[in-house]
């Protein structure tokens, strides 16, 4: 091939790249919009639920990164859920704080990862194993509610089926989208984020910032302002790095 050919080929791939950046930024902005629609709850319901799988893992993951023990996780039909943790944590007050905050902010860690892991259709591949064998992990370690063992690895094995049997080229867009929902579910109940204390499957207990608040002072406002800031940081960066990627390896 002579090189009037490969730059040609370079170019239409740097456009292909660029559009596929440009659909992930539009999926976002369409999600966190529907997400706060009464009816746009019944069309991403899917999405939803796994919203919440990554918002409760993001919990119960963090607990044990701070010493302490992840007792079960309860999604419900209603797209709600709950991560029971027990045991000390490390740096006492901070690390309940940590333990809150990573519900919301661990998926946009995570999803971040999985964009990036989208440089390459061979990482884009083993971060769909991980993920999907993560989904049915955890559905056998940890999901506790009946619904959950049902959603969750049926989640999964769509995640597997998705990395083992589809065409290779559709691996990258996979990846890269389920890191955008991960990145954004800090915004599937973005009013629970504004609120202090919640009623969860009939009980009354501190929000997510509220907990926060309560072991570091500060008002629960400013803490969900804050995680909103540093999740949609996470996204842009990750987009924008993986774009760069995408262009560096093609170059």
């Amino acid at each position: 091939m002579n090189n009037s050919n490969l730059e040609t080929e370079r170019q239409w791939k740097s456009y292909g790249h660029q559009i596929n950046m440009r659909w992930l930024i539009i999926g976002a902005i369409a999600t966190v919009i529907l997400w706060q629609i009464p009816w746009g709850n019944y069309i991403l319901y899917p999405f939803s639920i796994l919203a919440t799988w990554f918002h409760e893992m993001g919990h119960g993951l963090t607990a044990i990164l701070m010493g302490g023990d992840f007792r079960k996780l309860e999604i419900f039909a209603n797209g709600s859920g709950l991560a029971t943790h027990s045991g000390s944590l490390y740096l006492g007050r901070i690390g309940r704080a940590l333990v809150a905050a990573g519900g919301p902010l661990g998926p946009a860690v995570a999803g971040s990862l999985f964009i990036l892991a989208g440089k390459s259709h061979k990482t884009a591949k083993y971060g769909l194993l991980f993920l999907g064998s993560l989904l049915i992990v955890s559905a056998l370690v940890w999901v506790r509610s009946a619904f959950g063992l049902l959603a969750i690895p049926l989640w999964g094995l769509v995640v597997l089926a998705i990395a083992l049997k589809a065409p290779r080229s559709f691996h990258i867009p996979a990846i890269q989208l389920l890191g955008v929902q991960a990145c954004v579910s800090v915004y599937h109940q973005v009013d629970y984020l504004f609120t202090h204390r919640v009623v969860i499957n009939g009980r009354a207990m501190l929000s997510d910032t509220g907990q926060i608040a309560r072991q570091l002072f500060l008002p629960h406002w400013l803490w969900a302002s804050l995680i909103c800031f540093i999740s949609v940081f996470l996204l842009v960066q990750s987009l924008r790095l993986a774009n760069m990627l995408d262009i560096a390896v093609d170059s």
